[in-house]
C-alpha cells in the first residue's frame, strides 16, 4: 500500500501564505510577561490589554469570499433548518450531570454525535443573541453549538507545510485523519408541519477559509490556526451570533468573523448523488460539486468537494489583539499582563450597549497566579472593522482560585461562569457579582454537568444554555466505563445540550 501523503494545493504556498489566508498577521510571540499586575482572584485587570485591531487582510478576505459566492450557490439560515436531518430526542437515558440536579431541559444529539471521537462540542449561541426579538425572520427556538476536530492522526505525523493531511492508507482506513476544523451545529425545537407534532432537528455546517490555489481558482478549506501552519486547532471555545455576523473566539488570535449571508450551498436539489452544477470563476470554466466523497475539500479538478457536509461557511474578517502573546504555549497557566486568550465569548443584552464578553482558562501555577482574566467590547463595534476596538473600560480577574473557566455570560448584572472539574465529577456553575470594581461570589457553586462547557442565556425562555464535551474512548475516565460505547446507556461521557433556569439558578443558596 503506497504512503505518499495527499497534497493540498495550498500546501504548496509558503509559511506566510498560510498566514495571510486567515486574515491574521503573524502574532507576535513573548513567552514570558511580566506578573506585575496581578492583584488578586476577582480583582481588577488591565482592559487595555484586550485591545483588538482588525485583521491586516481583511480585504483581501473579503474579495475571496465574493468571489467564491459568484461561483456557489448560498443557503438562508431559515431553508437550512427547514431541511435539517438530524434529530434531538429530549430527555434521553444520558446523564452527565450523575449527583447533580437536573437541568430544565436536555437535549441529546445522536448517538453518532454523541460519542464522536472527532468532533468535540466547545461554543454555544443562538437567535436569542442575534435578534433582540430573538427572530430570524419567521424562524424561533434557534441554538447553535460549535465542535472542533478533536481527533486527526494525520495532523500531528505531519506538522510541516510541505506534507498533506492523510496517507492513502489512513484515508481507506477512516477519513478523520483529514484535519477538518471546526464546525457550527444549528439547532431548531419545532413543530412538524406534516405532523403537527414538536420536534427538534439540527444539522452541520462545516466552517472554511478562502485562497487562491495554484491553478488560480478560488478555493476554501477548514478553519485552521494562524500560528501553526498545519492545523493544530481553532478550538471555537466561544462563540456569539450577532445580526448577521457569527464571532468565533480563535484562542491566541482574537476572533473569526463569519456571515450569515454567505452560507454556500454544494448540494441544492437535496440528493447527494447527482453532483449538481455549480458556477465558474473568473476563468468560465464550469464546476460541479461533490458532496458525497468525504476525503477533499475545495476544489479539485473543476469539482468542489466539502468533507462530505451540504453547506460551508467562509470566514469573512478576523480581529487581532494588539498587544504582544506572552501565554506559554503547552500550559493551561496564563500570564497577567499583554494579550488574553480568546478561551470562549458570550452576548451580553441585559447591557447599553449590548456587550461581548471575553475570558480565558487558565489553570493557576508556581509564578503564574492568573485565574484568567475577563473583560468586555461594546459588540456593535465589530461590525466596522476600520479601526482599533478597545475594551469598555474594565477587566476583572476571574474570583475562582483553581481556575478552569470553561464559559462565562453576564445578564441583569450577574456572571455566571462554568467550570469543569473533569471527567470524574460534575462541574461548577458559579454566579458572580461587581462590587467596588471586583467580581465578587454570591453563593455557593450549583452543580451541573461533568464537562460543561460555553454558556448562552436564551432571554425569552430564561434560560441558561450550555453542552457537555467529553469523548468516550478518548477521555481517561470514559475510556474505562462501560457504558461509554452505548448511546441509549446512561454513560455521563456522551454529550447533552441543556438548559438550567436562571430564576431557579438565582434562587440557589
Amino acid at each position: 500500500m503506497p504512503t505518499r501523503r495527499i497534497r493540498r494545493a495550498w500546501l504548496t504556498a509558503a509559511v506566510a501564505a498560510s498566514l495571510a489566508f486567515t486574515g491574521l498577521a503573524a502574532p507576535a510571540q513573548a513567552e514570558e510577561a511580566s506578573t506585575s499586575a496581578w492583584t488578586a482572584p476577582g480583582g481588577a485587570a488591565s482592559p487595555g490589554d484586550f485591545t483588538m485591531s482588525p485583521g491586516a487582510l481583511n480585504a483581501d478576505t473579503t474579495a475571496r469570499v465574493a468571489r467564491l459566492d459568484a461561483v456557489l450557490p448560498k443557503s438562508g439560515v431559515q431553508d437550512l433548518l427547514a431541511g435539517a436531518n438530524r434529530t434531538v430526542q429530549p430527555w434521553c437515558s444520558r446523564d452527565p450531570f450523575g449527583t447533580a440536579p437536573d437541568p430544565d431541559v436536555k437535549y441529546c444529539l445522536q448517538s453518532d454525535d454523541s460519542t464522536s471521537r472527532e468532533w468535540v462540542p466547545q461554543g454555544m449561541t443562538g437567535v436569542s443573541d442575534a435578534k433582540n426579538n430573538e427572530l430570524w425572520g419567521e424562524a424561533a427556538n434557534i441554538q447553535l453549538f460549535a465542535s472542533y476536530d478533536g481527533w486527526d492522526p494525520g495532523r500531528e505525523d505531519d506538522p510541516l507545510p510541505t506534507a498533506g493531511d492523510c496517507t492513502t492508507a489512513e484515508l481507506e482506513s477512516n477519513d478523520a485523519c483529514n484535519q477538518k476544523g471546526v464546525r457550527i451545529t444549528f439547532v431548531q425545537s419545532r413543530t412538524n408541519p406534516a405532523t403537527g407534532s414538536p420536534e427538534v432537528k439540527y444539522r452541520h455546517v462545516l466552517l472554511g477559509w478562502t485562497y487562491v490555489n495554484s491553478a488560480d481558482h478560488v478555493s476554501f478549506d477548514g478553519l485552521h490556526a494562524a500560528e501553526y501552519p498545519i492545523q493544530k486547532g481553532v478550538h471555537a471555545g466561544g462563540i456569539v451570533w450577532y445580526g448577521n455576523y457569527l464571532y468565533v473566539a480563535d484562542t491566541r488570535n482574537g476572533l473569526r468573523v463569519f456571515d450569515m449571508r454567505t452560507i454556500m450551498d454544494l448540494d441544492p436539489d437535496g440528493d447527494p448523488a447527482t453532483h449538481d452544477a455549480m458556477g465558474a470563476d473568473t476563468d468560465g470554466v464550469k464546476t460541479t460539486a461533490n458532496t458525497e466523497d468525504r476525503t477533499k475539500v475545495g476544489r479539485h479538478d473543476n469539482v468542489w468537494y466539502s468533507f462530505g457536509y451540504r453547506y460551508v461557511m467562509p470566514q469573512v474578517a478576523a480581529w487581532k489583539f494588539k498587544a504582544p502573546q506572552g501565554n506559554p504555549k503547552g500550559s493551561y497557566a496564563c500570564v497577567d499582563t499583554g494579550a488574553p486568550k480568546a478561551s470562549y465569548i458570550s452576548l451580553d443584552r441585559s447591557t447599553e450597549p449590548d456587550r461581548l464578553l471575553m475570558g480565558e482558562y487558565c489553570r493557576p501555577e508556581s509564578g503564574r497566579p492568573s485565574t484568567g482574566r475577563i473583560a468586555s467590547y461594546p459588540v456593535a463595534a465589530l461590525e466596522g472593522r476600520s479601526a482599533d476596538v478597545s475594551a469598555q473600560g474594565w477587566a476583572n480577574y476571574l474570583p475562582m482560585a483553581g481556575g478552569g473557566a470553561q464559559g462565562a455570560a453576564a445578564y441583569d448584572g450577574t456572571l455566571y461562569v462554568n467550570e469543569s472539574k473533569g471527567t470524574d465529577e460534575p462541574g461548577n456553575l458559579w454566579r458572580y457579582r461587581w462590587s467596588d470594581g471586583r467580581l465578587v461570589q454570591d453563593g455557593q457553586a450549583v452543580k451541573t454537568a461533568r464537562g460543561a462547557e460555553d454558556l448562552y442565556i436564551e432571554r425569552g425562555t430564561g434560560r441558561l444554555w450550555s453542552l457537555s464535551e467529553h469523548r468516550p474512548g478518548v477521555d481517561s475516565d470514559c475510556e474505562a466505563n462501560p457504558g461509554a460505547g452505548d448511546p441509549d446507556g446512561t454513560d455521563y461521557c456522551q454529550r447533552v445540550l441543556y438548559g438550567h433556569k436562571l430564576s431557579w439558578l438565582d434562587a440557589q443558596p
